[in-house]
Order: C-alpha cells, then sequence, then structure tokens
C-alpha cells in the first residue's frame, strides 16, 4: 500500500511537472488591434502585449496616472536599454514566467527601467521631493513619458553636472556593478579583480567601481575595445581575441563574470584560493534557465572546492543610487554611451542590444529637457565627457 501511495505522489509530481513546463513554454499570439488612444491625461509609451521580438513592440498613447500617496511623478527626459529589457520582451528564460512576468503573454506591458527625469507631480504622503527636482533612478515603464516611483526606492537626486542621459545609463548596470563587487565579492584594497566583459554595461561601470575601491583591476574585452577598458581606469587589459586569460600566471581574488563564456575549472586554475567568482550574466541558448544554468553548475561544485562560485542578482537601492550619484558629480564614474535613439525607435535599440556587441549603455532620448535646464542655461561646470562609440 504505501509503495502504491509513493508511486502515485511520484506519478503527481511528474504531471504537475509537464503541466509546468508546458505552460510556460505557451505563447499567446500578439494581438492584431492596435491599443484604443487614451483620452488626456494621456503620454506615449512603448508597451508589450505578447512575447516575441522587437517588432511586437509597440509605440501607443496611454493613461498618463496620477502618482499614489506615497509616490512620484517622473516626466521621462532619457531612458536606457538593458539585457533585462530584452528578456522580458521575450519572456525568456521561461522560468522568469513562473516567476511573476506571466503565463502566455506579460502580466505588466510596461517596458524598460532605467530613466533620468524632472519631477512634476508628488503623492500627499510625499515629503522629500517636490515638483521640479531633477531625479533618475529604476522603474518599470521607462520608455514612455512619464513614470510613478516609490518615493523611498527607485530615485534619486541627479547631479546638476550630470547630463540626462549619463545619469539614465546608470541605475541597474552601476547598481550591479556596485552591489556584486561590494556586497558579492566584498571587495578589498589591493585585491586583483578581472571584469570578463569589461566593456559592456555592467563591465564599463565595474572596472572604475573596482579601481575606486582599491582594487587592481584587469578588464578582458576585445581588440576594438581594449584603449576604452583602458580608460576607463583598468590596470591591465586582455584582448580575448589575443589571448585566453585563463591560460595566464596571474592569480585573481575575484573575477567578475558578465559573460561565463569559460567553465568554472577553467576559472579555478587563475583563481587563489579563497578566491570568489561572482556570475552577473551569461551568453547562453538556454531558453529554460538562462544565465541560471552558469551559477547552478557552481551551486555543485562549491561544497567540494575552495573557491566560491556565487549568481548574483540587484537590488534597487535608493542609498545605492545616491553613492553612485556622489561619485559621478565627483567625476570617478562616468558613462559610456553607445548609441542614441529616439522612442519610437526603440524596436531598434533592442535589437542592437540583442547583438551582444554594445559599448557600455543604448540610450533612448524620451523627451526635451526643460529650456531653462539645457547645457547652455547652466553655469554648473561638466564632468568629463562620456565615451561615444561611432553608430556602425
Amino acid at each position: 500500500m504505501i509503495r502504491k501511495i509513493l508511486l502515485g505522489l511520484l506519478g503527481l509530481v511528474v504531471v504537475a511537472f509537464i503541466a509546468l513546463a508546458v505552460a510556460v513554454r505557451y505563447t499567446k499570439a500578439c494581438p492584431t488591434t492596435p491599443l484604443p488612444v487614451a483620452s488626456d491625461p494621456a503620454m506615449q509609451a512603448v508597451v508589450q502585449r505578447c512575447y516575441g521580438g522587437p517588432s511586437d513592440l509597440e509605440l501607443a498613447t496611454i493613461p498618463k496616472l496620477p502618482p499614489d500617496p506615497d509616490r512620484v511623478q517622473v516626466r521621462v527626459i532619457a531612458a536606457a536599454a538593458n539585457p533585462l529589457d530584452w528578456h522580458y520582451m521575450r519572456g525568456e528564460p521561461y522560468i522568469m514566467r513562473a516567476a511573476g512576468a506571466g503565463f502566455g503573454a506579460p502580466n505588466d506591458p510596461s517596458f524598460g527601467t532605467d530613466y533620468a527625469g524632472v519631477v512634476t507631480a508628488v503623492g500627499r504622503e510625499v515629503t522629500k521631493w517636490k515638483p521640479g527636482d531633477e531625479v533618475f533612478g529604476a522603474r518599470g515603464g521607462a520608455y514612455g513619458g512619464y513614470v510613478n516611483v516609490r518615493q523611498d526606492r527607485g530615485i534619486a537626486l541627479k547631479p546638476a553636472n550630470v547630463s540626462w542621459e549619463d545619469a539614465a545609463a546608470m541605475p541597474v548596470a552601476a547598481m550591479t556593478a556596485l552591489q556584486a563587487l561590494r556586497d558579492a565579492a566584498q571587495v578589498q584594497p589591493g585585491q586583483k579583480v578581472l571584469i570578463n566583459g569589461a566593456s559592456g554595461g555592467v563591465g564599463t561601470y565595474a572596472v572604475q567601481l573596482a579601481k575606486w575601491m582599491g582594487a587592481e583591476v584587469t578588464g578582458v574585452t576585445s581588440t576594438r575595445n581594449v584603449e576604452l577598458v583602458r580608460s576607463l581606469g583598468a590596470d591591465h587589459v586582455v584582448d580575448y581575441k589575443k589571448e585566453d586569460f585563463t591560460q595566464g600566471d596571474v592569480r585573481y581574488d575575484v573575477i567578475l563574470d558578465n559573460i561565463s563564456n569559460h567553465g568554472f575549472l577553467a576559472l579555478r586554475r587563475v583563481m587563489t584560493d579563497d578566491g570568489v567568482v561572482v556570475i552577473v550574466g551569461a551568453n547562453t541558448d538556454d531558453k529554460w534557465l538562462g544565465a541560471l544554468s552558469a551559477p547552478l553548475r557552481g551551486m555543485v561544485l562549491n561544497p567540494f572546492v575552495s573557491q566560491r562560485f556565487q549568481f548574483f542578482l540587484s537590488d534597487t537601492s535608493q542609498a545605492d543610487l545616491e553613492i553612485l550619484a556622489g561619485l559621478a558629480s565627483e567625476g570617478k564614474l562616468r558613462s559610456v554611451i553607445d548609441r542614441r535613439y529616439p522612442l519610437a525607435e526603440v524596436p531598434a535599440a533592442i535589437t542592437y542590444l540583442e547583438e551582444g556587441r554594445t559599448r557600455g549603455k543604448i540610450i533612448v532620448n524620451v523627451s526635451e529637457p526643460p529650456a531653462s535646464l539645457t547645457p547652455e542655461a547652466s553655469e554648473t561646470p561638466a564632468v568629463p565627457e562620456s565615451t561615444t562609440a561611432p553608430a556602425q
């Protein structure tokens, strides 16, 4: 009898697993009718009503909602693209759908996260912010005219001497780099830190932040980006097209891996005995687990080695946004901007992002800044200009 019960339970588990697998893979067809145009107050925004490719994104006129009592309304001037965008756009890896993104179609049609803009209205419980404040941060729906943000979370003052584009580029990528190095890796002055994928969005900030933390930094990048990474402060630059850093003689205390293009055994060869690999991203075709497949392998290896392999996801923190703002204001952290697109060309921006050759960040210019806040009208000296790669 016990054996039959156990077999029955096992059968139920198998059936449930198969049902979940079918559910997360199911993708609804994209709507063929456009969204109705919202009446005033309204705004333009890029929305996703289905999982798919860049061509399935829509520029629509949607309602502009007033802020909740504890929220701040921000008119978005600039936004920035992140790999997170295309993961949500495609609903991949599938585990994201089970984790809240939505079965069959997105639960939330808003799109984009990084923003910089001007506060236009505040809820009645808001005490820290006022209309006219220049701010930046992270909030879903950044590819739209306005976002409503919790007053104590994804928002911080934009330094007056930092451009809208440079501020919009920072939140997700720079916060990921900061938290990965400081919290996950616990970087200490004098340690040897290697940034694999040093010319990407997270990598360009990670090089600068690791130097700020007092580390000896090695950046790994392609030939065309060697000088860029060196200009960000890297002590050493490895051109992966000419050299495999896992075959070198240097031992690293910390490896920040934005690509996961080397096996863990190869990484162990160039790690100190108590070294740590922090896995931030991965180039993978795994549609089920995506970047999670690498850290899961690391978890299997961790009990048997002295080194540590750790997956990392950043958390939106107002305190960390303020740290980044301070560093940018002092000229110790700058944004590298690759290309710029208008709001209507977000699909083209995401297409370029998916190619995986971005140098730094991609910016989406959503609206014009207030005339009184243009560079010509400002008396505040600017920080060093962003490194901008020419459009290709």
